[in-house]
């Protein structure tokens, strides 16, 4: 494992806002705030969603749609650099109303409602691509 020590910058709590993309607010909201790097929680409900799930073997990502509400269980995820612009890098669990889950990458969700934690990180954060996964991580 390959890591390195951040210390913990400001802290931040945000209510989303209704009816606009979910990952999209995050980055813009990172964006104005100045944060190149940060964790962060959230949960509420979407009225939609794609989620990308990756094909470990053939190293490509598929999107999922879902167009129904959901409650979101949880919402994980880091903000830093991809490309020279601000990624959120979120993953999510939605559950329906019989409790049934879905989950993965989550490419975009209209928000209904949500509340978001994030805790920025003194640090930059910029992704590379990693020839042996064919993702972009963080090189630490």
């Amino acid at each position: 494992m390959d890591y390195r020590q951040v210390e913990g910058g400001r802290e931040f709590v945000a209510r989303m806002s209704h009816g606009e993309d979910w990952r999209a607010q995050i980055e813009a909201f990172a964006a104005e705030q100045g944060v190149d790097a940060a964790f962060f929680y959230g949960l509420g409900a979407v009225q939609d969603a794609e989620l990308y799930f990756y094909d470990q073997d053939e190293q490509e990502y598929y999107p999922e749609p879902f167009d129904e509400p959901f409650e979101v269980a949880s919402c994980v995820g880091n903000v830093s650099i991809l490309d020279g612009e601000l990624f959120a890098h979120a993953h999510v669990t939605l559950s329906r109303e019989d409790g049934s889950t879905v989950a993965g990458h989550l490419n975009t969700a209209t928000t209904f409602a949500g509340e978001l934690y994030v805790r920025e990180f003194d640090a930059t954060l910029e992704r590379e691509h990693d020839p042996v996964t064919d993702l972009d991580l963080w090189p630490l």
